[in-house]
């Protein structure tokens, strides 16, 4: 069990390379299963999420390659369209692998699936979208059965622009004859992510970022080479951390567009933040302002995977703040551990009401999810003494060596394997 130590009081200072999205790379990997040539994936980040995607691919028949930071899937073998319990547990993408085996066997049976325990997050709305387009979908012994033999193009309105069932109707829309139609779409950056991998591999499909996506099917899918856009919830989180310790940390490869709802509150922290191609640069003298008021939403909302981040920011912020989380109903699971280390937190169901404090203390605190885990290890770059930050391997689902990447902007934090 890794655990991470911290002395926190250092300011950050450097620069970084982002790695690519967890969230762009899960369903673009899935999506491999659809086309029956090489894929090669460049800038692979290796999260424990990716790691288990990969695992979920070879169990399926899949061959799969690294080398030099690159991934080749050669999904040509595929012989099973079987997700067994182990597996799905421990990713809750693996879901996203019910469209793409819709779109290549016409039948999937997949176990219900895991990941951070932050919510219901139902999965009603991808099978109410696949029943719309004819599939027959069936729930027993903890499996979902879905026979697409039966499937057809049509008009799918979602009753709510979920990122996952979006995606999954795509991949399994790509390959059906005629016109799909997809109403109230997500409109996340990693959904066009995910179209412009596809149309890369020969797929007809636009709309992707707006409210509605048209997807003409087609035959077969071909190999490709493709890049997935760098993470902004990785770009988020530091940039956060820049402005809890002070400092000036430049990162690059990412899009400041994506990060627009975070940047405009952090310009109201005192912080300056200058945006200009792929380059984010942050500047901080670690005395943030309040942020008020901050309600989590869909694209271009504010992010719900950066709330505990900017938690950790609102309790060491001059003045009070108010967080609304408006998307999963368990995400405050990191605030009783905040308060561990001194933070003036109130929770009332999906409302935490944050009172800046001075100063945060070291403690020994436990993560209970990634980003939760995250938000901790933050915590512990500013409070005074040392932080024991337990179950390190949350954050591992989402980002690549955060100890290192910290360290390298002068943080004091190292991992510790028990």
């Amino acid at each position: 069990m890794s655990k991470f130590l911290i002395h926190g009081g250092n300011k950050l200072f450097g620069e970084l390379n982002i790695t690519a999205a967890k969230n762009s790379y899960l369903p673009i990997l899935a999506a491999c299963v659809l086309c029956e040539d090489e894929i090669i994936l460049h800038n692979y980040p290796n999260y424990t999420d990716a790691q288990s995607m990969c695992e979920i691919l070879l169990t399926l028949g899949a061959s799969i390659k690294q080398s030099a930071g690159d991934i080749s899937v050669d999904a040509a073998s595929l012989f099973s369209w079987r997700i067994e319990s182990d597996l799905a547990c421990q990713v809750r993408s693996s879901i996203f692998m019910l469209g793409a085996l819709l779109g290549r066997f016409k039948k999937a049976r997949v176990a219900y699936p895991g990941g951070c325990e932050i919510g219901a997050r139902p999965i009603d709305i991808h099978l109410s979208g696949f029943k719309k387009l004819g599939v027959k979908v069936e729930e027993r012994h903890g499996y979902i059965f879905c026979n697409a033999e039966k499937m057809h193009s049509g008009t799918v309105l979602l009753e709510f622009p979920s990122v996952g069932a979006t995606e999954s109707l795509m991949m399994a829309s790509v390959l059906l004859p005629g016109e799909t139609r997809l109403l109230n779409a997500a409109k996340e950056p990693e959904i066009v992510d995910l179209q412009n991998f596809l149309v890369k591999m020969g797929a007809k499909i636009r709309g992707a970022g707006s409210g509605e996506i048209v997807i003409e099917g087609v035959k077969k899918l071909h190999g490709c080479e493709f890049t997935p856009i760098a993470d902004r919830i990785i770009a988020g989180t530091y940039m956060i951390a820049t402005a809890m310790c002070g400092g000036e940390v430049l990162l690059k490869g990412v899009n400041a567009e994506h990060l627009r709802a975070l940047i405009d509150k952090l310009d109201k922290t005192a912080c300056v933040i200058s945006a200009k191609n792929d380059k984010i640069k942050v500047t901080s003298d670690g005395k943030p302002n309040a942020l008020g008021k901050i309600e989590t939403s869909v694209y271009p909302g504010f992010p719900t995977d950066l709330q505990a981040q900017i938690l950790a920011l609102s309790s060491i912020s001059k003045g009070s703040s108010m967080i609304v989380e408006n998307v999963f109903e368990c995400r405050f699971k990191h605030v009783p551990e905040l308060i561990k280390m001194g933070a003036d937190i109130y929770i009332k169901d999906r409302v935490a009401f944050v009172r800046g404090v001075e100063k945060l203390y070291g403690a020994s605190v436990s993560g209970m999810e990634l980003r939760g885990t995250a938000s901790l290890i933050l915590a512990g770059l500013v409070a005074e003494g040392y932080t024991t930050v337990l179950n390190a391997k949350h954050v591992d689902r989402g980002y690549k060596n955060i100890e290192k990447d910290l360290a390298s902007l002068g943080a004091d934090i190292k991992r510790i394997d028990d």
